[in-house]
């Protein structure tokens, strides 16, 4: 695996790039690529343990994982062929497709969404109810700036019941430890290791406890290459299933793992993000117990909120059958026994 993740310090959502051995791999039935949706955090510890572990090398693929800038970006990175695969947000994901993007999503790793309001621990907020008055900081273009009067509503509140003000991703933590705002509109899998990797406890308000169960990232693949390798997906798959609820279920030795290929971290900050991303793995409904499933319910429920907050042309006739598939995947089961290779 070395020759196949690039490695990174980074401590507090700074990210320096370290220089390495190896490269992408060029191609081929049995080299692949897979690009993440940010840059390398402790919650991405559980696809450097599949590769480590040698799920995909059981499936003869070699696979290099590398770091994104965002999932818009990875979905456009996937739809040029600059990868095979990537690891990218559902709603960016349903948004690019209504812009043409010729993408599917194969496999929902993250059954619910991350959504959160963090913040730190002992500041006076501790529900909902708290917000009232706050002050929240927020990526300006961000899909949760976008939903965020969506989360008002179910509240009950109306604008200017709490202060947003705009702030750059790396920024937001420091602003937060320096008192400049309240809380934080952010995926708790990330800002809560975050606040952990610093000596602090975070608080943190899940959106999906209002109702807001929207699918979270899965894997999305080109329809070209689901046209014209579809074995190789399904062999990706595989290993991903089986790799993934390995590390969900051995999070100290997956942390391990992490910590061999991205420095800066303790073990406690990257077995809280493992734990806290595998809590999202199963969702509700008829595919609650078979890993990476969706549904056309769910699928259309995310289209909807796309719709109305995303920027997702109203107009558009995009359907469930447009945007994801099963039929390249043989999904686990919670109660089955995964071994590694």
């Amino acid at each position: 695996m070395r020759n196949t993740i690039r490695r990174i310090a980074a401590i507090a959502g700074a990210v320096l790039l370290m220089a390495v051995s190896g490269c992408v791999s060029n191609g081929g039935k049995n080299s692949m690529t897979l690009m993440l949706d940010v840059g390398y955090l402790p919650k991405h510890a559980l696809f450097i343990s599949a590769v480590e572990r040698g799920f995909f090398k059981a499936e003869g693929l070699d696979l290099t994982v590398m770091p994104g800038s965002g999932s818009t970006n990875t979905v456009t990175s996937v739809v040029t062929g600059k990868v095979d695969a990537g690891w990218a947000d559902f709603g960016a994901t349903v948004t690019a497709q209504g812009r043409g993007a010729k993408v599917k999503q194969v496999n929902l790793l993250q059954a619910r969404s991350a959504y959160a309001v963090v913040g730190l621990a002992g500041t006076g907020i501790k529900g909902w109810s708290d917000l009232r008055g706050k002050t929240v900081a927020t990526e300006g273009g961000g899909a949760m700036a976008a939903m965020w009067p969506f989360a008002m509503h179910k509240l009950g509140l109306k604008e200017g019941d709490v202060n947003v003000v705009s702030a750059a991703s790396a920024s937001k933590i420091p602003g937060l430890l320096a008192g400049q705002w309240d809380a934080n509109l952010a995926l708790y899998v990330s800002d809560q290791p975050a606040i952990d990797a610093l000596g602090r406890k975070a608080f943190v308000l899940k959106w999906s406890d209002l109702g807001i169960n929207l699918y979270g990232n899965g894997i999305v693949v080109s329809d070209e290459k689901l046209k014209n390798d579809p074995e190789q997906v399904r062999r990706f798959n595989r290993a991903m299933q089986k790799g993934y609820l390995w590390a969900c279920r051995h999070p100290a030795d997956a942390a391990k793992d992490f910590q061999k290929e991205v420095s800066g971290y303790e073990a406690k900050t990257i077995t809280l993000a493992i734990r806290a991303q595998c809590g999202l793995n199963w969702g509700t409904g008829k595919s609650a117990n078979r890993f990476g499933v969706m549904d056309d319910a769910g699928v259309q429920k995310t289209i909807d909120v796309a719709r109305q907050f995303l920027g997702l042309n109203p107009g558009s006739n995009l359907t469930p059958k447009d945007v994801y598939s099963n039929s390249y995947l043989e999904p686990l089961h919670s109660n089955e026994t995964i071994q590694a290779p």
